[in-house]
């Protein structure tokens, strides 16, 4: 099957606080790529880091916020003035595809056409089933975030490799079931000890730690609350540019 290598690309808040950019997870074999969530600096991210649109397959989106789904009409263009013709698949809340089109329109008027470029098949998320393809199976998981987003937890199967990645949330305990057996969780944690609906603290995880039932764990969305803490952080964490073989 070969290894499987996580690029992160983007592991930051909606503020890019610490200049960090917004969440983007490059998960890559020798044959297959995709993108957990694809946030709205995230094409800037790719060209950083020299990765072509190209060499994503498959591109699964957490839930609607900015941040988390906004780079998707910056990267459908892109992949269509490259000259694009291999598919790509888009995994998301129901209605992603009606999103995509709504930002095109927004962002770039009279371009919608740049959707029939190349192949994109678009798959929503089924409560209780495995989603996906035939490299990458997903099942979603709700989670507690700003409803009107379609928050969603992922736990995600490629290469004989289970990828946990909690989304945005409160404390919930279908993150159990999202770690349970992965070989690595991404666990947001935008605050150290300030409590606020829809987000993590680093004090809750720790006190819901031995509940996690993961071979690791490694935590992301630092707000600046993290950040002005993080002498005091005992868990692994995500930094932009960041390899990790799973």
């Amino acid at each position: 099957m070969g290894e499987v290598i996580l690029e992160v690309l983007g592991c930051g808040d909606a503020f890019a606080s610490g200049g960090s950019f917004n969440t983007c997870f490059y998960v890559h074999s020798e044959s297959f790529g995709f993108l957990m969530d694809c946030g709205a600096t995230s094409l800037l991210a790719l060209k950083k880091h020299k990765i072509s649109t190209n060499d994503i397959d498959l591109i699964a989106i957490s839930h609607f916020h900015g941040d988390h789904f906004g780079g998707l009409p910056f990267f459908i263009l892109d992949a269509s003035v490259q000259g694009r013709v291999k598919p790509l698949t888009i995994i998301s809340p129901p209605g992603g595809e009606q999103k995509v089109r709504d930002a095109i329109s927004l962002l770039y008027p009279g371009s919608l056409d740049i959707l029939d470029k190349f192949p994109i098949t678009f798959i929503s998320y089924q409560a209780g089933k495995l989603v996906g393809t035939e490299e990458v199976k997903l099942e979603a998981f709700p989670v507690v975030h700003s409803a009107e987003t379609l928050p969603h937890g992922l736990k995600i199967h490629f290469n004989n490799k289970i990828i946990g990645f909690s989304g945005d949330t409160s404390w919930t305990d279908e993150l159990i079931h999202i770690a349970e057996n992965a070989d690595l969780f991404i666990c947001e944690c935008n605050f150290y000890d300030l409590k606020m609906k829809g987000h993590l603290d680093y004090l809750t995880i720790l006190q819901n730690q031995s509940r996690i039932a993961c071979k690791k764990l490694l935590l992301t969305h630092f707000g600046e609350d993290m950040l002005n803490n993080l002498e005091k952080i005992e868990m692994d964490y995500a930094v932009d540019g960041r390899k990790i073989v799973v």
